[in-house]
């Protein structure tokens, strides 16, 4: 800040600098830095600024931050976190295990009262919470990750199977991640859903949303609802109501930028 940032108010973690008609951003987590800027003299100055206070190296290019690779071509950008993948199966120990075609099976509702519980719940817990890691570049995981770390405080056999199926589609599929390609960021596009008291113990249900900026998605969510609703119709209101929130958020923050 004492060269000119502005913490954003909107994300306490990135850093706005303005000089005139330059700009720089900088997000920040912890020690991990991704800094870009309207032009490659600015870029160096601030570089060189930050050195002076701490003892950083530059990694050039972004190609790997926080265990997502980043990867460019001609037209698009490609984050992936294949190697995540491979050490979320080595620690479940799945390595020769089959792979699965989807991550989930669409005919059950899991719950917390079948099966017996798992007897190790500490690696049940484990793996969810490295799952919920690569959602960050799998939105076609997000659902079902959701639903099995709804069992961490007492996990049982289904939900482990469950789990173990996710392991095996992420195993299958690799090389899969999120594409980023240039457009003309001019609005935001929502689609949300959600069912009807889909929970089979508590009643609740769940809806799920997805936003674009331009051609890119930039973000995603699955979430079971904290309340119960009368009607189908009243489940769906708040679905959309969730993602008004989180595209008023979104916009604020991209006027900002």
């Amino acid at each position: 800040m004492q060269i000119g940032f502005v913490c954003n108010k909107y994300d306490n973690y990135l850093f706005i600098f303005h000089r005139g008609s330059s700009i720089a951003y900088l997000l920040l987590y912890v020690d991990d830095i991704v800094l870009t800027a309207s032009s490659d003299l600015l870029k160096n100055e601030i570089i060189t600024l930050l050195k002076t206070e701490f003892a950083m190296p530059d990694l050039g290019k972004l190609s790997y931050f926080l265990e997502i690779s980043v990867t460019r071509s001609a037209d698009t950008i490609f984050l992936c976190q294949r190697k995540y993948v491979e050490e979320i199966v080595y620690r479940s120990k799945m390595v020769n295990c089959k792979i699965m075609a989807t991550p989930v099976d669409s005919t059950s509702n899991l719950s917390a009262l079948d099966g017996d519980p798992v007897l190790d719940p500490t690696l049940y817990k484990s793996l969810a919470g490295a799952l919920q890691y690569l959602t960050f570049t799998r939105p076609d995981i997000a659902y079902v990750v959701q639903q099995v770390c709804l069992f961490m405080h007492a996990p049982r056999d289904p939900n482990f199977t469950s789990l173990k199926r996710i392991i095996r589609y992420v195993k299958g599929t690799l090389d899969y991640g999120l594409h980023l390609y240039p457009s003309a960021p001019n609005k935001l596009l929502s689609y949300t859903d959600a069912d009807w008291a889909g929970c089979p113990d508590t009643r609740r249900s769940t809806s799920g949303y997805c936003v674009f900026l331009g051609d890119n998605l930039i973000f995603w969510s699955a979430k079971r609802q904290p309340t119960l609703f009368h009607s189908s119709a009243e489940a769906e209101y708040r679905g959309v109501a969730n993602v008004v929130a989180e595209i008023c958020w979104l916009r604020n923050l991209l006027l900002e930028l």
